[in-house]
């Protein structure tokens, strides 16, 4: 790097950090300038939430620098980073659901009050970046679009030179992603400086002035990723080309396996939705997608077919031809079904626990795991065969589920439910945060196991991922399920619309 020059607003130089003997990032440099969408690039563990947790003061780096408008700095809590003029919006919401949206945008305020001043200033800022929403509304009343808003304006009233946006399009439906795509514009005009990671390279290409790529915690390009494609920014993060999906023979779906009749169910929290007369039929040997907006009821769906919680109040659950309203995850599972939910750590794994431990969590209730007591060889054996068949990268010998990035745990959970070699699968959120390789490979393997005859079906926030996966889609808003529709006779427009209520969606599954 040259030193500062003219537009740059902050310098990472030379920025390591070490978590014990592992390496997160290693002599990292990075310039932001005003005026720009600079996008951070890379796979699950390339040391991508390490550096903004630097630059937003969470983490304190081994060694390097951070110098802002040409004057090195010391940034010891988000505190001190705000004063600096950087500001980061979080992938996963910082609201108090039952305060309003004024409340929760004074809350992290120096000395503020949600009094009239504030009003006028958060009012102001809204309408100068197309941020509108009601100041009084309590949030649990708003959709994941509007609470973003609250995110982007608690950031924007401290005048931030830099804006940090980790996943900002994660649970947003196409035309909420539109809208913050022009906010970003408007605010990349006003000349701030705005961090963009995202792995949907589609829109980094659509954004994005300038892209840094990590691998391995060093930054191994940049690019103008206008210029780049998809395939080709993604080859750059992980260092070799990602093959495209092959879907297999695909023959017709056969006998249902799971089959939900007129299910109602109450929600177990106050904020909790109704699930209300849903219909849905899963075939053998076929992928069903249920997309929708956060926060409609996918949550409350997962749990009343794994038989996690909520009370049915009416219907039926069915899984390979038995009943089910009153059973047991395990019994579920004794009937042929497996089931990965949204929550990798502390539902679907025990954190600090090894990954041969966690085997047990799920393999107990159907699988020869030692009697009467459990066989650890044999466990580490099949953790062992997850690792290797499912490429999960670990940093040393089954390590605690709390040490692997969020992509290689995915893995390692799907991995251990496919090798039970399920007749149903139900799998919440498959690549929720996680980078494009190891995504292909999670819905290569929910492809294979449809070819093999097992019935998948997937709850998805990712439109892309509904429509490039399943055999058919269907869309839950509010607690209620449209039809099923084939993927290939539906747009991805169409299905936008019935997310946000523009076409009806509440049709009882055909």
């Amino acid at each position: 790097m040259n030193g500062a020059g003219v537009g740059v607003v902050v310098e990472l130089k030379g920025i390591t950090k070490y978590f014990g003997a592992l390496l997160a990032n290693a002599a990292v440099d990075l310039t932001l300038r005003s005026g720009e969408i600079h996008a951070l690039l890379g796979e699950n563990g390339a040391g991508k939430s390490t550096l903004v947790k630097i630059l937003y003061g969470l983490l304190a780096p081994d060694s390097g620098e951070i110098v802002i408008g040409g004057v090195p700095v010391t940034l010891e809590s988000p505190r001190a980073a705000r004063a600096h003029g950087i500001g980061m919006v979080f992938q996963h919401f910082s609201l108090f659901d039952e305060m309003s949206v004024i409340e929760n945008i004074a809350i992290p305020l120096d000395g503020a009050i949600a009094n009239n001043a504030l009003r006028r200033k958060v009012s102001e800022k809204a309408a100068q970046f197309g941020l509108e929403i009601e100041l009084d509304r309590p949030v649990h009343t708003l959709s994941a679009g509007e609470r973003q808003r609250i995110e982007i304006l608690r950031a924007l009233i401290q005048e931030p030179k830099v804006i940090i946006l980790d996943e900002p399009t994660s649970v947003l439906t196409p035309s909420e992603s539109e809208s913050l795509f022009v906010t970003l514009d408007k605010l990349k005009a006003e000349g701030a400086s705005i961090l963009f990671i995202s792995h949907k390279l589609e829109e980094v290409r659509r954004l994005c002035d300038r892209a840094t790529v990590l691998r391995g915690g060093r930054v191994v390009g940049a690019t103008d990723p206008r210029r780049a494609t998809a395939k080709e920014l993604a080859t750059l993060m992980v260092g070799e080309g990602i093959a495209d999906l092959n879907p297999g023979a695909g023959g017709e779906p056969g006998a249902p396996m799971l089959v939900l009749d007129g299910l109602s169910v109450a929600p177990e929290t106050v904020h909790g939705i109704t699930l209300d007369g849903i219909d849905l039929v899963v075939r053998s040997g076929e992928i069903v997608a249920v997309a929708g907006v956060a926060g409609n009821g996918q949550s409350e769906l997962y749990n009343a077919i794994s038989g996690e919680g909520g009370r049915i109040t009416g219907g039926t659950i069915s899984i390979a031809d038995r009943a089910m309203n009153r059973a047991s995850i395990n019994d579920r599972r004794k009937a042929g079904a497996a089931f990965v939910p949204e929550a990798r750590l502390g539902q679907a794994t025990l954190p600090q626990s090894p990954l041969s431990d966690n085997i047990v969590l799920s393999w107990h209730a159907t699988e020869t795991i030692g009697s009467p007591f459990i066989n650890r060889e044999r466990l580490e054996t099949v953790a062992q065969g997850i690792v290797r068949d499912f490429d999960v990268r670990i940093p040393r010998s089954d390590p605690v589920a709390a040490h692997l990035s969020g992509g290689n745990l995915q893995k390692y959970i799907v991995g251990r439910e496919v090798k039970r070699m399920p007749g149903l699968i139900v799998i919440d959120q498959p690549s929720w945060g996680v980078d494009a390789r190891a995504a292909r490979h999670i819905r290569q393997t929910l492809m294979d196991l449809a070819a093999q005859g097992t019935a998948v079906l997937v709850i998805t926030q990712d439109l892309d991922e509904a429509l490039s996966l399943a055999d058919s889609i269907v869309v839950m808003r509010k607690g209620r399920l449209s039809a099923a529709r084939p993927t290939r006779t539906v747009t991805r427009g169409e299905i936008g619309l019935m997310m946000t209520g523009g076409a009806r969606a509440t049709e009882g599954a055909s």
